[in-house]
């Protein structure tokens, strides 16, 4: 039963109380193959009729004694028949689709179709759709299926296949589309498996001429070129099987390597033959020329199995400290944002399938600018001038040190175990301080624990970090290892390194205790003029939730648009059910997930189900709630480390 007609039903049934002083039972509105939308009461003298769409006012006598609400399940040829008969009436009378409970379609694609939205004009954001069709019509095999991983690898072939059924691979302007996935595997709320059903979400842009109905093409779009499109796209015998094979084991294995690295002791590896470089700053996809396929130092190659058992070797990352160093262009970056990227699996022939790093790995950077809001900074930042305390620090405009120390102290607090540090990305005065700037400004002076000093103990505590240095050697004296980047091959240059800078592992002291944050009830406001819930990813790094702009433009583990459109969701599902209940950010981000994972993607959206959703983690979530220019927070009692 879809929401609208849940929600428009009750409204019926609350004003047929208000209006009448007879005993009123839960009122059965009978419906024609295409539910009406108008529903109105009518007073005609001492009468209380109700009308509904077309059909005569009918006294509110006659259904007093009807008790169930059972809207009526039509057919395709109903719903063709119908569309033809909203021929040339206003745009909003396709709204009378949304009060269905669906229709059934037969032939050789069975599937029920159900429309959860229709756009108010035809120039608004497109129409929604979801259809469910039996496991047993689409022939999908069993072993594709055996396993969370291998249904996501194979969601993502589906959606794919679906995106070139509808034409939007090669037309700006479908008329039916679908979120398409690119080079990550993810969770999405376009293509699901629930139960033995699986469910598909899309948008479609309903005929108009101006904004009039043009219910021929209607029912050419939704009754003869919709079945076509899941003819084309899910049926697996009309599908590539070896495709929707290696999607599926790419998923596998990626999660197989990844849960292999704690045992081997190990926070990131890098698969023999993986070519990391992209084609562009803005294109994620391979770059398929002069690229360097990876081949370990012998001194860091190791073995792990994927998920069928086979052994494959690669660069195995250690626990602790390790320096990415190497002379400009030759590959350190390219390198890290490969690891940083080892958070998710990736598609067949993107190069870094076998590239993985410890699920709770953290992109740094630095961030001018930002909102911080009650961060503990001081394990890094001591008392500021004119007395100012750093433990619960709040600040409109962090410079750039202290965007960076208040963005590792987040991801602490949300479970990180490796930081990914980027020294073009840094601020310096953070990451170092060289021995002559000690001795000319003494400590006193200088309320900046620069990181070198810290990222021992954070080791020492579970946490490791790998950061890419060029331009000064003071990391090599704490690192562990060191891996030079020659010409984009590694080497392994960890005992030159310590012959030329000793290792040291400065220290200053242990690492600090500190204390969670618990987010107050008026830090989110999702209203917007008349609108009680306003959210909307303008780009992958743009949300507006109310009046209240976030740039996510440092979230470098942010990959799709459609996680930016889910994180806006999730901030209204904190300020619905959350916020003042007296949780702290990671308490609230692992029940957000754990919502997500017990009652799916409708549980961000109340039901209005969104075609264009996709997973992400806590660490984005975290961050995304962090960047809230209206947070307020109180210091949550006692400490965690």
């Amino acid at each position: 039963m879809t929401p609208r007609f849940l929600e428009k039903s009750q409204q019926v049934l609350h004003c047929l109380r208000s209006m009448t002083t007879q005993p009123l039972q839960t009122a059965e509105i009978f419906v024609q193959p295409l539910v009406c939308t108008h529903i109105r009461l009518l007073l005609r003298g001492d009468q209380l009729l109700y009308n509904i769409g077309s059909h005569p006012p009918t006294p509110i006598a006659d259904i007093f004694a009807l008790t169930n609400l059972h809207p009526t399940v039509a057919s395709c040829e109903d719903l063709a028949v119908a569309l033809r008969q909203l021929d040339g009436r206003g745009f909003k009378a396709y709204r009378d689709l949304e009060l269905t409970e669906g229709f059934g379609f037969a032939g050789s694609v069975p599937f029920h179709l159900s429309i959860d939205y229709v756009q108010a004009d035809p120039f608004a954001p497109p129409s929604r759709l979801t259809l469910s069709i039996p496991r047993t019509a689409t022939g999908v095999p069993d072993h594709l299926l055996q396993d969370t991983h291998r249904r996501r690898g194979l969601c993502h072939g589906l959606a794919l296949a679906i995106a070139h059924a509808t034409g939007q691979m090669t037309q700006d302007r479908s008329d039916l589309q679908i979120d398409r996935p690119r080079q990550q595997i993810l969770d999405r709320s376009c293509v699901q498996w629930v139960g033995d059903e699986l469910i598909i979400r899309l948008s479609a842009r309903l005929p108009a001429a101006g904004r009039r109905i043009q219910g021929h093409q209607a029912a050419h779009l939704l009754c003869e070129r919709l079945p076509a499109v899941l003819q084309a796209g899910v049926i697996y015998e009309h599908l590539d099987a070896q495709h929707l094979q290696q999607l599926a084991t790419c998923a596998a294995d990626g999660d197989a390597l990844r849960g292999q690295l704690a045992d081997h002791d190990l926070v990131a590896f890098v698969a023999d033959g993986s070519r990391l470089p992209r084609h562009s700053g803005i294109d994620d996809r391979p770059l398929q020329s002069h690229a360097i396929s990876w081949q370990s130092p012998p001194s860091l190659r190791v073995e792990l199995e994927q998920a069928d058992g086979t052994r494959i070797t690669g660069t195995g990352i250690r626990r602790g400290v390790t320096a990415i160093v190497g002379g400009g262009f030759h590959g350190k970056s390219t390198l890290l944002d490969a690891l940083r990227m080892g958070v998710y699996e990736h598609v067949p022939g993107d190069g870094r399938e076998g590239v993985v790093c410890d699920e709770t790995a953290v992109s740094i950077r630095a961030e001018d600018g930002r909102r911080i809001s009650g961060v503990d900074l001081s394990p890094f930042i001591g008392p500021l001038p004119q007395g100012r305390r750093t433990d619960h620090f709040t600040s409109d405009d962090a410079s750039g040190s202290t965007s960076q120390a208040a963005a590792i102290v987040e991801a602490l607090e949300i479970g990180s175990r490796l930081l990914l540090i980027d020294e073009d990305t840094a601020a310096t005065n953070f990451m170092i301080r060289d021995q002559r700037m000690r001795q000319l400004i003494g400590d006193q002076q200088e309320p900046i624990t620069p990181f070198i000093d810290r990222v021992g103990q954070l080791a020492a505590t579970g946490t490791s970090t790998i950061v890419v240095t060029g331009g000064s050697s003071d990391y090599l004296s704490v690192a562990g290892t060191v891996i030079a980047m020659e010409e984009y091959r590694p080497v392994d240059v960890t005992e030159r390194a310590h012959e030329l800078v000793p290792l040291t592992g400065n220290t200053v002291g242990a690492w600090p205790a500190t204390r969670g944050r618990i987010p107050l009830p008026q830090s989110l406001n999702p209203r917007r003029g008349r609108r009680e819930r306003s959210v909307r990813a303008r780009t992958r790094h743009e949300l507006e939730v109310g009046r209240t702009f976030l740039d996510l433009s440092a979230l470098g583990q942010l990959v799709d648009e459609s996680q930016t459109r889910a994180l806006g969701q999730a901030l209204l599902h904190i300020h619905h059910h959350y916020l003042g209940e007296h949780l702290d950010v990671a308490q609230i981000c692992a029940a957000v997930l754990d919502d997500i994972r017990s009652e799916g993607w409708s549980v961000l959206t109340q039901d209005r189900f969104q075609p264009d959703l996709a997973q992400f983690r806590a660490f984005e979530l975290s961050a995304t709630l962090n960047r809230l220019r209206t947070l307020q927070v109180e210091p949550a009692p006692g400490a965690v480390a």
